[in-house]
């Protein structure tokens, strides 16, 4: 088997003494978040933050630098035991989660030999096209779930072949964000299970994708070993212990992508629960009974074995709203929320294509526009645009599951931007259906240190997430606006196919 899938519920042990708290990492786009939780009280004891920089040297690039993750993460660490007073022997694992599939790729002893690319970067056009034809498009949806895309790693693999050999030469294999973390700590090189899924190099059923290795001209070994949620994937090393405060030894458990562990710390367990997820990029995820298969749609492994997340993933969600922030002189969002809540609906269409766009267009040579504007308009205006650009992305998902079968009956909505009044009516308004927010839920680094209290046996099972949960009465669709904002959706469809073939001109002149 390509994978070492391990059950979380078979790393029992008596809880005699057992240590009573877990810590999740969250290595984010824009940020790295850690929390120090307690599961016996299922409660938050501290969380930090870190700022993460992301990198876009180029058209349609996105990278970090992971040396950045890495003191985020020592220094987040270091805050939450000091801030809790918690002694380090009373944490009894830690486990990762994050943007995926980001791709770091590293040399023989594990070193990043360049920065990241991210998960959003939309470089390998042209490989994803080559690709695209030398693949059996059918076959290869089959297979993984999802089609060749920007969302794939063969393509940016076959990229740095071309543009970065030395680069290419220096690479022994490639793992992903929260997988290097885990390895940066002291754990053998593996990646999670829903990377390898989503990155089109591995099957639904944990096998290696042999086409995709031979069409990109990729080393059999280039993946390393695929472990599941749960998992041990190490133990902490001497070297990390040091730099965090914790003690040697501490078992490093594998957790997740960052939307898949947003969705199972939000609830997100049964048929017909779906989850807007506010984050860097914007996610959409439907609970399943069994694996959903659609070229427009992405396809995880539920952290419960046996479920499956049907989901899209946009491009842009909160790092588009952070470069509007920073355009407009880094003003304070919740200063640009309150303007943005004066002007009416609808009055611009921005589209949010700013790295191109994955689902459901799965289009890297998209672009961004604002369309409507004049002298009348301000900076209010458009910022209310990009929240409902946004938001038409979702809608636009939400069809498509519609089309397909997929039951949508409980919406929640978290992450950073679900803290924000105005998004979430706008969020309501656009999807016409009420939203319950999930009240001080940090996200997926919750799921993180639940799934590494799962896989350590400090919880006995795998849906032990609800104690966790404070869910907010639900925004209610604003009916007067409803009106406004379906004529608006329409126009934005519209306007996205009229603007297409303008976007790919500007886009091949770019890189020409």
């Amino acid at each position: 088997m390509w994978t070492d899938r391990v059950a979380a519920a078979q790393r029992t042990k008596g809880r005699d003494g057992m240590p009573e708290f877990t810590i999740g990492i969250d290595i984010g786009t824009t940020g790295t978040k850690t929390v120090l939780v307690d599961i016996g009280q299922a409660r938050i004891v501290a969380q930090a933050t870190g700022e993460a920089r992301l990198y876009s040297d180029g058209p349609g690039q996105a990278e970090a630098d992971p040396a950045q993750w890495l003191a985020n993460v020592h220094d987040g660490i270091r805050t939450v035991l000091a801030e809790s007073g918690i002694a380090p022997e009373r944490i009894g694992a830690l486990a990762t989660t994050g943007m995926v599939p980001a791709v770091v790729p590293v040399d023989s002893n594990g070193t990043p030999v360049r920065r990241a690319m991210l998960q959003n970067d939309a470089r390998a056009t042209a490989e994803i096209a080559e690709l695209k034809d030398a693949l059996d498009h059918d076959a290869v949806l089959r297979a993984t779930g999802s089609a060749v895309t920007q969302q794939s790693v063969g393509p940016t693999a076959l990229w740095l072949q071309r543009h970065e050999p030395e680069t290419w030469r220096a690479t022994a294999q490639l793992v992903g964000s929260y997988d290097w973390v885990l390895m940066a700590l002291g754990a053998p090189p593996h990646v999670e299970l829903n990377w390898a899924i989503e990155s089109g190099l591995g099957t639904v059923d944990g096998q290696r994708f042999e086409p995709m290795y031979t069409a990109a001209g990729l080393a059999p070994e280039l993946v390393p070993t695929v472990l599941s949620p749960g998992a041990q994937a190490g133990e902490l090393s001497a070297a990390a212990a040091a730099a965090t405060g914790l003690p040697a030894g501490l078992p490093l458990i594998v957790g997740g992508a960052d939307h898949v562990l947003s969705a199972y710390a939000a609830g997100i367990n049964n048929e017909g629960d779906w989850l807007v997820k506010l984050g860097g990029a914007g996610d959409i995820l439907a609970a399943a009974d069994h694996p959903v298969i659609d070229a427009r749609l992405y396809l995880d492994a539920h952290p419960v074995p046996g479920r499956w997340l049907p989901n899209g993933c946009m491009a842009t969600s909160g790092s588009l709203i952070r470069w509007f922030q920073t355009l407009s002189g880094g003003i304070d969002l919740v200063a640009l929320d309150d303007e943005a809540d004066t002007r009416k609906p609808a009055e611009i269409l921005c589209l949010p294509y700013f790295l191109g766009e994955k689902s459901p267009l799965h289009d890297p040579d998209l672009r961004g526009a604002f369309v409507g504007l004049d002298l009348a308009h301000n900076r209010a205006d458009m910022y209310r645009s990009v929240l409902e650009a946004i938001a038409y992305g979702f809608k636009h998902h939400t069809e498509v599951f519609a089309s397909i079968g997929v039951p949508l009956r409980r919406a929640l909505v978290t992450n950073g931007g679900s803290r924000s009044v105005l998004w979430k009516q706008i969020l309501a308004d656009v999807l016409d259906t009420p939203l319950s927010p999930i009240i001080g839920h940090p996200g997926a680094s919750l799921g993180a240190a639940v799934i590494a209290a799962v896989g350590t046996g400090l919880l006995d099972s795998w849906d032990s997430t609800e104690a966790f949960q404070t869910i907010g009465e639900p925004v209610i669709p604003n009916p007067r606006h409803a009106d406004r904002y379906a004529q608006a959706y329409a126009e934005w469809r519209q306007l996205g196919d009229v603007l297409t073939p303008v976007s790919h001109r500007i886009a091949r002149k770019a890189r020409s």
